[in-house]
């Protein structure tokens, strides 16, 4: 399927936030933010990458703040960094990585949500996306922080979706499914990597919640299915 994007309305700038990609790999963990930088310019394109951990709620706030110097907008939004933790009995998790995983996979979120609304609120056409999980919707032993994590997400993301909704804002969820990242290797170590699809197979469908033309708002996205 081929898109067709208006460069006059919609550059093509990345952003890319991330506290250490090889502890973050949520949904893209494959190339360096370098390596995807000389792949926008060997197409013409033009990125800023912005090392910033994204637990950092001033510097996310001060991100907002050069965005709006710079561009006056933010078109495209996607929420994409999140960390596993560890998979255990709930009772046994430890506090300090219970409230990381809190803090990279929900808290971040909602500072990303609140330093970037005013400039999707400047957009013609602003697209917020999150990378959420199935497990926000199971019961799943062992999976307590993750899946709480994501739960909360869920409903944050869902909220805000209803809070824009009278807005040009189109505010969605996105859950990739099984993905070939260095997450699922650590929660699946013996899986095949090879028998789970790569985060390439996910670029159409996360750029039609990103298009102008999606009218889609608060929905969860199931791309496993749409893959299958």
């Amino acid at each position: 399927m081929a898109f067709e994007w208006d460069e006059e309305k919609r550059q093509a700038n990345l952003v890319k936030h991330g506290v250490d990609f090889r502890q973050m790999p949520e949904l893209f963990d494959g190339p360096t933010v370098e390596a995807v930088d000389d792949r926008i310019k060997a197409i013409g394109g033009a990125a800023t990458l912005v090392p910033l951990d994204v637990t950092d709620g001033p510097g996310l706030d001060r991100l907002g703040a050069a965005l709006h110097e710079r561009f006056g907008r933010l078109d495209v939004l996607l929420g994409n960094a999140g960390i596993l933790g560890t998979l255990s009995p709930v009772g046994h998790i430890e506090p300090k990585t219970f409230e990381q995983v809190m803090a990279v996979n929900v808290i971040a979120n909602w500072r990303l949500i609140r330093s970037m609304d005013p400039l999707l609120r400047a957009s013609d056409a602003g697209r917020a996306i999150f990378v959420t999980s199935g497990v926000s919707r199971r019961v799943v032993p062992y999976w307590g922080a993750y899946a709480a994590s994501k739960a909360a997400l869920d409903m944050l993301v869902g909220i805000y979706a209803a809070e824009v909704g009278h807005t040009a804002i189109r505010v969605n969820l996105y859950n990739p499914g099984p993905t070939r990242t260095r997450m699922r290797a650590d929660a699946f170590p013996g899986e095949n990597p090879e028998t789970v699809p790569a985060p390439e197979a996910h670029g159409e469908a996360l750029i039609r919640l990103a298009l102008p033309s999606c009218t889609l708002n608060g929905e969860w996205v199931a791309g496993d299915q749409a893959l299958a």
